[in-house]
């Protein structure tokens, strides 16, 4: 069935892409997606909210936004309190997944669309089109072995009312996230894995920075990192590039450091150019971050967000593999860091061969018989 032919006879497709809003990651694994639809002449639709809205303008400014309200979690500063804090705000994250419900349904009544490829929104499904819903976590670490159950049981209660799921990882046993992209039991719905979603692509540059620092995640923790990290660079003879994950923001930091630069945010494009001039690179184990890490082959250290095991699990499994460096946001040290680093026997960068497009292809297909239907 050619998806391109009937494109041009005049059923051009509408898919809303809407991504997560905690941390930029959902949002920036969302761009080689977002980027496959429209080189196939699909019309894109965007739905965010604040720093999540901001980059994906940044990065696709003619495409249509659509305000839509995030989960807007609060995070404790401290990591002992962390899942007492998220399970405290149940009740708005309910609310929030039934106000996804309304609002999908205005948005496909005024809009027309054919589909959603919803990044970890429980409630961006409905019978009328074709959902797809996007996670690396099919077993989520909590770091309890009772709540791994209920948390994996009440995911799949959302997994299952889409029509499909992707997982952004290797379906084999060579992967990047391990026993959470890969569990035990899948949920009931079609799971497809895509490979490495990565917005960059690796080229021949030539590193010109020792480090780079890219801070990104949840508030309190990403400035409270940032504040230990700004303590510490001036007393290192490194020349360094910081990063600070602000997309919204026009707030300069003022440092007095030779061979420092800061940006608040950089486009797709300028962060893989920084990112491939840098030795090393300093940044959270975000998963989407990982991935990006992976694509262009570089060195990293990973230190996890206090109190997001998810995290800590991926860096330590990265470094068992000896892909990354883990280390620890609490007494965190840069010089003790980095000559930990430069004893540390890297492993070969690991190729992960992406199916995106063939997944993309199949998606087109089911709307494409649909549409003749």
């Amino acid at each position: 069935m050619n998806v391109e032919n009937i494109n041009k006879k005049g059923t051009k497709f509408k898919i809303l892409v809407a991504p997560l809003d905690w941390g930029l990651g959902h949002a920036t694994r969302c761009i080689p997606i977002i980027q496959l639809l429209i080189s196939r002449n699909i019309t894109v639709l965007l739905a965010a909210e604040g720093d999540t809205a901001a980059l994906l303008k940044k990065e696709f400014p003619t495409l249509t936004l659509l305000p839509l309200k995030g989960y807007r979690i609060a995070y404790s500063q401290h990591k002992t309190w962390f899942f007492a804090k998220i399970l405290l705000q149940f009740p708005k994250i309910a609310a929030t997944i039934r106000y996804e419900k309304r609002w999908l349904k205005k948005i496909i009544q005024h809009y027309h669309i054919d589909a959603v490829i919803a990044d970890n929104r429980f409630g961006l499904q409905n019978a009328a089109i074709h959902s797809v819903y996007i996670t690396h976590q099919l077993f989520i670490e909590t770091g309890s072995t009772f709540l791994n159950k209920i948390a994996q049981k009440i995911h799949y209660r959302f997994i299952n009312r889409y029509d499909e799921c992707w997982v952004p990882d290797a379906e084999g046993n060579i992967n990047l996230a391990g026993k959470l992209s890969h569990p035990a039991t899948k949920p009931l719905v079609q799971v497809k894995y895509t490979g490495c979603l990565s917005r960059f692509k690796k080229e021949n540059i030539i590193p010109e920075n020792d480090l780079l620092i890219m801070l990104s995640g949840p508030e309190p923790q990403r400035t409270i990192f940032e504040n230990i990290l700004l303590k510490q660079i001036n007393n290192t003879d490194l020349s360094i590039v910081i990063v600070r994950g602000l997309p919204g923001k026009t707030v300069d930091l003022k440092v007095e450091k030779k061979d420092l630069k800061i940006f608040n945010h950089l486009p797709a494009e300028k962060l893989s150019v920084i990112i491939q001039q840098s030795q090393l690179v300093l940044a959270r184990a975000g998963y989407s971050t990982i991935m990006d890490l992976v694509a262009l082959g570089k060195k990293a250290v990973l230190v996890p967000t206090p109190g997001q095991t998810e995290q800590e699990y991926l860096a330590q499994y990265l470094m068992n593999q000896g892909l990354f460096f883990a280390a620890r946001q609490k007494n965190f040290l840069l010089k003790n860091t980095m000559n930990k680093v430069a004893a540390f026997k890297f492993a070969p960068g690991r190729e992960i061969t992406s199916a995106l497009e063939k997944n993309i292809v199949e998606l087109l297909e089911k709307l494409t018989a649909k549409a003749l239907q």
